[in-house]
């Protein structure tokens, strides 16, 4: 890490020392907000922002994210926690509270093309990314000096069908040596093993070259330009064991038209994939991705 996006980490760790964030899903049923809020002024705590959303208020499920400053809070945040059980398990609540100075360690695994790798890194070095990049796992060799540069530690690690466990092996090590919260697949051309996804459920961020559930797998945009689209699209969705059908998180899309061959639609892909996984991976940094079943509620 350089020294000026270790400064902009510190600055930001230190103006938000005392901001945190409450993450709930829960069956819907009246008083949960009173409850939460009335606990969270218990702690002097000031809400800055809230949102709340309710598939059905009769018997439906309910989600919420709440921001909000506490003096204090680095000492106070085990105790909150350790008391807002009997709140969760009044309502049967799914829920996270965390500090938001309490950067997220993450890994971005990446092969040969580096536009999402570089879209990832710059936001991160303007500090629009707040997060900490601890390593790059690569099965190439190609993108070494690119991330050596910034003082990102690079590992090499192959991998194909014939090694794969072998690799993860390796991979899950690394992950445990440098703790990392989550891992963002910036174009990493290799299928994870269930193995792999269920030790990082809902924390391996993809993007996949396509406006899913169109043109699922390989060539996609030579299957497009066949097709004759009119719309090329990404999605960047998590992980599951179910190839490219995870929870969606964010998709954009551009206009095409006769005059774009394949070629063209790559690049112009290229740029929908780098925007739509920052997106996504910015989310997931700011707490603001609930996934529901198979979908996500985003606020």
């Amino acid at each position: 890490m350089t020294s000026g996006v270790k400064d902009q980490l510190n600055n930001f760790k230190e103006k938000h020392a005392n901001t945190g964030r409450l993450m709930i899903k829960c069956p819907d049923q009246p008083g949960i907000v009173a409850a939460v809020t009335a606990f969270l002024k218990e702690y002097n705590a000031n809400i800055v922002e809230l949102s709340q959303y309710s598939i059905n208020p009769n018997g439906g499920t309910f989600f919420t994210r709440i921001e909000f400053d506490c003096p204090d809070l680095t000492n106070k945040v085990l105790q909150m926690k350790t008391s807002f059980t009997e709140i969760a398990d009044q309502f049967a609540m799914e829920w996270t509270l965390s500090k938001v100075s309490s950067l997220k360690k993450m890994a971005i695994f990446v092969s040969k093309e580096p536009h999402c790798l570089l879209e990832l890194l710059w936001e991160w070095q303007s500090g629009d990314l707040m997060a900490d990049i601890v390593l790059v796992i690569s099965n190439h060799d190609d993108n070494r000096q690119l991330v050596e540069s910034l003082q990102i530690p690079f590992h090499h690690i192959p991998a194909n069908k014939e090694i794969r466990h072998e690799s993860e092996k390796k991979q899950l090590k690394l992950l445990d040596d440098y703790e990392v919260d989550f891992i963002v697949l910036a174009r990493y051309m290799q299928i994870l093993t269930p193995d792999f996804v269920a030790a990082l459920p809902h924390r391996i961020i993809n993007i996949h070259h396509s406006f899913l559930p169109a043109f699922i797998g390989a060539r996609p945009y030579e299957r497009a330009y066949d097709r004759g689209v009119k719309l090329i699209g990404a999605t960047s969705h998590y992980v599951t064991n179910d190839l490219d059908e995870g929870p969606i998180i964010e998709q954009d899309i551009d206009r095409v038209d006769h005059r774009d061959n394949a070629e063209d639609m790559k690049k112009i892909g290229r740029s929908i994939e780098r925007r739509v996984l920052a997106r996504a991976v910015r989310w997931h940094v700011e707490d603001r991705v609930i996934v529901h079943q198979n979908k996500t509620v985003v606020f």
